[in-house]
């Protein structure tokens, strides 16, 4: 018998991949499952975009081997974007690097910059794939708490009086999944600021942007953020572009050419059309921004009403395409409150547990749900 490595005794499968195909058994049942938990837009792209990959394909050369950087019109669209939409300066030659989707960029900026041994400080509740992505380089994750009576913002005074000595990478995540908070740029900049002084390397996940956010905030609009500062984005929730996997990592000349280090030794270019779709979404005019948040700003007042059926208290002022919602006091475990709800109303709901035990006490409903069903939701209750 083979033996598997022994860093897949450190993850467990994804909990989406378990739960989607439960929830798929009980579809293939007959049962008239509403799936809420799993942030995948249902809308489709611009039609600009979508024609632009559709004539993309007939152009010489479109299926050939593409750049590991992308196509330099890519980067320049990237560049004018954080520009025009954050304020922000990058040179599209040395500080923009495409990627397959920013989750991707999690593992090369891990491989690129954690050694075995080395820390990295997750945030708890925070996105799970930091942790497995950390776990399989053989780095150690470290946890920081956070909670609703801080804004889900660390306490970066309680965190210096720990030993940081072997912490080589910070992840945060602002807008933040799955809570919804936002972070200014004072804020960013009292990370910048602990970034500095501890030699971590930060990295900011920032795909939220732009969903139901009247004021985005990039984290290198911070004077010097570029000596220690990464910058994740994609094109998965602002243009509704998740299955067409584009993302991108900013930052200093030094650090993106590791992640390149890294990612021209495991994959190659992304798919000639793809990058011309990408190009036209990032010239998207604010009409585009409007109209899709009119669509999420309708379907959240529907399911704030659904999480007060369910007797749950919320953030109104949360940004994103989820609802973060706190269970009634006395409720059952998380997981098992949302297990009640999909065998007794066939609704699958995320629970906050997923995300670190101090999402224990809270559920996330997707906004990525047509009103029709969300309406039928309420019904059930």
């Amino acid at each position: 018998m083979i033996r598997t490595a022994n860093r897949l005794h450190t993850v467990e499968e994804y909990y989406f991949s378990k739960k989607l195909r439960e929830v798929r058994g009980l579809i293939a049942e007959g049962r008239p499952v509403i799936n809420m938990g799993i942030g995948s837009p249902d809308l489709a792209p611009s039609e600009a975009i979508i024609k632009s990959i559709q004539d993309a394909v007939l152009e010489e050369g479109a299926h050939q081997y593409q750049s590991y950087q992308g196509l330099p019109e890519l980067r320049q669209g990237v560049a004018d974007f954080y520009s025009e939409k954050f304020g922000v300066t990058v040179d599209p030659l040395t500080e923009i690097l495409p990627l397959m989707g920013s989750k991707e960029g999690i593992m090369h900026i891990s491989m690129a910059f954690l050694n075995e041994g080395d820390v990295a400080l997750i945030p708890n509740p925070g996105y799970p794939t930091y942790t497995s992505v950390t776990k399989l380089v053989g780095a150690e994750a470290k946890y920081y708490n956070l909670s609703a009576e801080s804004g889900w913002f660390p306490d970066l005074e309680e965190l210096q009086e720990h030993d940081l000595s072997k912490v080589k990478i910070m992840w945060t995540s602002y807008p933040h999944m799955p809570t919804g908070a936002t972070a200014t740029k004072a804020q960013f900049e009292k990370l910048v600021e602990f970034a500095q002084k501890n030699d971590i390397l930060l990295v900011n996940d920032n795909p939220y942007s732009f969903v139901l956010n009247e004021a985005p905030v990039s984290i290198l609009a911070v004077d010097g953020a570029k000596e220690v500062a990464l910058e994740l984005n994609s094109l998965s929730k602002t243009f509704n572009m998740a299955g067409w996997r584009v993302g991108m990592v900013l930052g200093g000349v030094e650090h993106i050419n590791a992640v390149l280090k890294v990612k021209s030794n495991m994959d190659s270019g992304m798919f000639y059309g793809i990058q011309k779709g990408a190009i036209e979404a990032l010239k998207s005019d604010q009409d585009w921004f409007d109209r899709l948040n009119g669509v999420y700003r309708s379907r959240k007042a529907l399911m704030c009403q659904l999480a007060d059926k369910l007797n749950c208290t919320y953030d109104t002022d949360a940004v994103g395409m989820f609802l973060w919602a706190k269970l009634p006091e006395g409720s059952k475990s998380a997981e098992e409150f949302i297990d009640e709800v999909l065998y007794k109303k066939n609704l699958f709901i995320t629970p906050g547990t997923i995300f670190g035990n101090k999402g224990e006490g809270y559920i996330r409903f997707s906004l990525c749900v047509p009103e029709e069903k969300i309406k039928e939701a309420i019904s059930r209750f």
